[in-house]
């Protein structure tokens, strides 16, 4: 009872950047794969029609890729908060990060002007899915993982 009690009133800082970095990788990885690796299989091998399936795909895909782009972008503002703008170049979560911004503008502006292009679609939406697993794999920036 006393371990308890000891573990319960000792008070817990944490960083809300570094919180806020890994809830942000979190929303925007994890819904990329389960969107492309698990959802949309699933569902199909429920035994829904084709065209259910892609109608779903192409409804769903471009609200994820929003959300990446979001999700990373407040991951670059956390990466510069904590390692200066220098770092958004020469770190490999920083390059990380520009390539996923990069990729969903590209699949935005592919999406809009050329809708027919679905093959680049899929490339862009991959390419970040990719990155967010190398992200993934990645440490949390060093300052925000000292407060932790």
């Amino acid at each position: 009872m006393k371990l308890l009690r000891f573990a319960i009133s000792k008070p817990v800082r944490r960083d809300v950047g570094a919180i806020g970095w890994l809830l942000a990788q979190t929303l925007w990885v994890g819904g990329l794969w389960l969107l492309h690796f698990l959802l949309l299989p699933a569902i199909a091998k429920v035994g829904l029609a084709s065209l259910l399936v892609d109608e779903l795909g192409d409804t769903l895909r471009p609200l994820l890729v929003g959300l990446a782009a979001i999700c990373a972008a407040v991951q670059v503002l956390v990466l510069i908060r904590a390692e200066r703008l220098v770092s958004l170049w020469r770190d490999m979560r920083g390059q990380l990060l520009l390539v996923v911004v990069a990729m969903a503008g590209s699949y935005f502006g592919v999406r809009r002007w050329l809708p027919e292009a679905g093959l680049w679609l899929m490339f862009s939406y991959l390419v970040m899915a990719f990155c967010g697993l190398l992200l993934v794999l990645q440490p949390v920036p060093e300052r925000l993982r000292r407060k932790l």
